[in-house]
């Protein structure tokens, strides 16, 4: 599934319930912190051994998590008007520009 396609089947799921009048940038950039934070107290106390070995319910559990965190920011992206794509790719680019390590 591609970004446009994804973001088609999350408006049709929030016009169909009419949810867009929530979805402003600062509703959906909250909500996808409330997403982020509930990612996050699975792993809270965890040693870094234990969360890299999560079993099976809670690994599903934080995919779950991960999945609305990246609804959240694809219809965030819409209300913006970014092209998450695009600004992915540029990010990566700018990433392996300062920190990719130079050969001699």
């Amino acid at each position: 599934m591609n970004f446009s396609e994804l973001t088609q089947r999350l408006h049709a799921i929030r016009d169909q319930n009419d949810w867009q009048r929530f979805h402003n940038p600062k509703n959906l950039a909250m909500a996808a912190s409330v997403e982020m934070a509930e990612l996050v107290e699975i792993f809270q106390w965890l040693e870094p051994v234990e969360a890299r070995e999560l079993p099976t319910a809670e690994r599903e559990h934080a995919g779950q998590e991960v999945a609305d965190i990246l609804m959240y920011l694809t219809l965030l992206c819409s209300e913006l008007g970014i092209d998450m794509e695009q600004a992915l790719a540029a990010k990566l680019a700018d990433n392996e520009r300062r920190f990719a390590q130079v050969t001699p």
